[in-house]
């Protein structure tokens, strides 16, 4: 669990918001506190407003897609973790997101509730 009783902070970027508000019904049902936004200049800029735990990133999202929101993230912060979770489900995009660019995870959707706790636990260090 987290040590300081403060909620560990996602920020989930996705432009569906039947999937962000999916994710965040996981999230705070397991202890998280989940910050959404629905496009890539929005988390540059909660990115840039401070301390996040977790960025869980989709790759499929008009003007900026999430590579291209990937790198810049890598740009400014290069610690913080990032999940890609995109229902880009090739490998092509797997080895594109893990290997290439380094991704800390990758969640196909559609994820099982279990499955997405149990990652965002592991990527913010909480049990």
């Amino acid at each position: 669990m987290n040590t300081n009783n403060a909620p560990k902070k996602v920020l989930v970027v996705d432009d569906e918001p039947d999937t962000l508000e999916l994710v965040k019904l996981v999230l705070e049902s397991a202890g998280f506190e989940a910050i959404l936004v629905n496009n890539g200049m929005e988390a540059l800029a909660k990115i840039d407003a401070g301390k996040l735990d977790l960025v869980l990133l989709d790759i499929m999202m008009p003007d900026m897609d999430g590579w291209d929101v990937f790198r810049k993230i890598k740009e400014r912060n290069t610690t913080i973790p990032i999940a890609i979770l995109t229902a880009k489900a090739q490998n092509i995009d797997k080895l594109l997101g893990l290997h290439v660019l380094k991704a800390d995870d990758y969640i196909t959707k559609p994820f099982g509730k279990n499955e997405l706790i149990g990652k965002v636990r592991k990527l913010t260090g909480s049990s």
